[in-house]
């Protein structure tokens, strides 16, 4: 049950960011290019484990984001708004299909598979 919980977490977090990032007529040109950015982070595995898991999680956790997204509000900067909504949208897309925060221990280790 609470594998499923997670999974329609990250889907309504998919679908706000979504609903806020239209509301905004922002670019979906931007959108589509930055979606998969934070997966870059995943270059940490060439390390070892520990560094990929690390690097892995930071960009694969809310807490930036939403420090992105209340950032862009507070400063009216409509660019960081939407890396915040972009960023946040791919966190929840990754939670949706089962991609969790990393354990040191092996890549396919997450949060998501041991609950």
């Amino acid at each position: 049950m609470n594998k499923i919980l997670l999974h329609l977490e990250g889907v309504a977090v998919l679908l706000l960011s979504l609903y806020f990032y239209s509301y905004n007529q922002f670019s979906w040109l931007l959108f589509f290019v930055l979606l998969l950015a934070p997966d870059i982070s995943m270059i940490g595995y060439l390390f070892n484990n520990k560094v990929g898991a690390v690097l892995y999680n930071l960009f694969h956790t809310y807490s930036l984001p939403i420090g992105v997204v209340i950032l862009g509000v507070l400063l009216s900067n409509e660019v960081v708004l939407e890396i915040g909504l972009i960023w946040s949208a791919h966190i929840g897309m990754d939670r949706m299909i089962g991609y969790g925060l990393k354990y040191p221990t092996h890549f396919k280790d997450t949060h998501l598979n041991r609950v």
